[in-house]
């Protein structure tokens, strides 16, 4: 899954969304917000998110594992419903970039990625510079137990991307709470 991961990735990334990695997310979102999850694998996001008072209108995945959700590839979202987008995408870098294009040029969409991702050049035409799909917010998440009680290698954070005019930075909230720009 992760750099240093010795394990096999899994078919499309799939990683089932522990609730320990939804939590630093939903001081930042208002309960009652409407969502949808476009890489809803087994639905196990979409279960932390409603269960803290968030609304899902819809739910989809390219290899749908649960009842309910939808098959279909998330670059071929026309439109969806709801006000976000909110999902743990594959974190393949050709994968992920494009999914960040597609999604915030409809809404503003929230993602999971490494957190190491926003240290990377390819990562820099997302940060600023008035590209129409940039980064407005990330929320350190730290390292996630996706297998159990094995804890990953990797840094997690939440990317809130969005269609914006002109320059801006992102704010940054590190685990303690605390808000850098």
């Amino acid at each position: 899954m992760g750099k240093r991961s010795n394990f096999p990735r899994r078919p499309g990334d799939y990683y089932a969304t522990p609730s320990a990695a939804v939590e630093p997310l939903l001081d930042h979102i208002e309960p009652g917000t409407t969502f949808y999850e476009p890489c809803a694998g087994d639905g196990a996001l979409t279960r932390h998110l409603e269960s803290a008072g968030l609304v899902c209108v819809g739910q989809s995945d390219i290899a749908p594992r649960g009842d309910g959700i939808d098959h279909l590839d998330a670059l071929e979202l026309e439109d969806a419903p709801g006000e976000i987008f909110v999902t743990n995408p594959p974190w393949t870098r050709n994968d992920m970039h494009a999914l960040i294009e597609h999604l915030a040029g409809m809404k503003p969409a929230w993602m999971l990625i490494d957190a190491d991702w926003m240290h990377t050049q390819q990562a820099g035409r997302f940060f600023g510079g008035g590209y129409r799909h940039s980064c407005f917010q990330i929320v350190s998440v730290g390292r996630i137990k996706w297998f159990g009680n094995m804890t990953g290698k990797d840094n997690c954070a939440w990317y809130g991307f969005g269609a914006f005019l002109g320059a801006h930075e992102p704010l940054f909230f590190h685990r303690n709470g605390y808000c850098a720009r």
